[in-house]
């Protein structure tokens, strides 16, 4: 075994503090959020609150999941990602397939692609697309949330470099026992795209929840907005508390709550099934990143 100089090791030492250092950068702010959000309102209007919750209180969650808007909106993001995610995917797969091919079995393939690269560099522009989205009649509906972004051309490239990947001759094979295209997909291309899949999946699916910019464009009432475009006009506005309604029942929780507690309580709301969901798919994510990314 070969020992590392005095150099290497403090080399070492000095990736491994960066590394820290920006995760800690990453981290530290969520949980200072969730510290204020279970915060009473005078520590966090106070500036007490550092990375553990002071004079702890769940009345924030018990404001927020009692407001008919935030669960409303909540259902929305959930409709978008039940649809939004299998036509993103089965676009993506579909699409990824063909321009996989060589250009001696799929004629015209070259051309095809550069089209759907010439999407990634140009856009037409929000006014377009707007007028677009208006002319089908799609604007206050789900498909105005998902079929602009339905072909994600970053996400065919990923997939069409991992099935380019795959050894030949399993495709080879299935079409000299009869399969065809779809059936070489379904059953040999998709099992073995596991990685693949799962980081392609990921992305689609955090793209959905987090987007808010189209619900704000393509949704003219709020009772329509999407989770996070509600979370955005709710942490852009002076206040919430302000305006609502000051009665005889809850007029304790107004003496415990703020706004800022009740922001910070919906930033982490929506950030939750996200970090749930992340680290069950985690060990598929680095590998199907590297192997959709490399073209050998």
């Amino acid at each position: 075994m070969v020992k590392k100089s005095v150099m290497e090791r403090c080399f070492d030492v000095l990736i491994y503090a960066i590394m820290i250092t920006l995760a800690l950068t990453c981290i530290l702010p969520l949980i200072h959020g969730l510290a204020i959000s279970f915060s009473s309102k005078d520590a966090a209007m106070g500036g007490f609150v550092a990375l553990w919750p002071v004079q702890l209180t769940t009345m924030s969650y018990s404001y927020i999941l009692e407001k008919p808007d935030f669960l409303r909106s909540l259902l929305i993001s959930v409709e978008r990602i039940a649809i939004g995610v299998p036509v993103n995917m089965l676009l993506i797969l579909i699409t990824a397939y063909a321009l996989s091919k060589r250009p001696s079995d799929f004629r015209g393939r070259t051309l095809y692609a550069w089209y759907f690269v010439f999407t990634m560099l140009f856009s037409g522009g929000l006014i377009p697309v707007y007028m677009t989205i208006r002319a089908l009649g799609l604007l206050n509906s789900l498909g105005a949330l998902v079929l602009p972004g339905a072909v994600q051309v970053w996400n065919i490239i990923l997939m069409l470099n991992f099935f380019r990947s795959l050894p030949r001759a399993l495709e080879e094979s299935a079409f000299i026992d009869g399969a065809g295209h779809f059936r070489v997909l379904w059953s040999i291309f998709l099992p073995l795209s596991k990685p693949a899949l799962a980081t392609i999946g990921l992305f689609v699916l955090v793209g959905h929840w987090n987007s808010w910019f189209d619900g704000l464009i393509f949704m003219s009432s709020p009772a329509k907005y999407p989770l996070q475009t509600y979370i955005q006009t709710i942490i852009t506005s002076v206040t919430t508390i302000a305006t609502a309604t000051f009665d005889g029942e809850n007029w304790k929780k107004y003496a415990v709550i703020s706004d800022k507690t009740i922001k910070a309580s919906q930033v982490f709301l929506a950030a939750l099934p996200i970090l749930a969901i992340y680290p069950l798919l985690q060990r598929y994510f680095m590998s199907g990143l590297v192997l959709g990314s490399v073209k050998e």
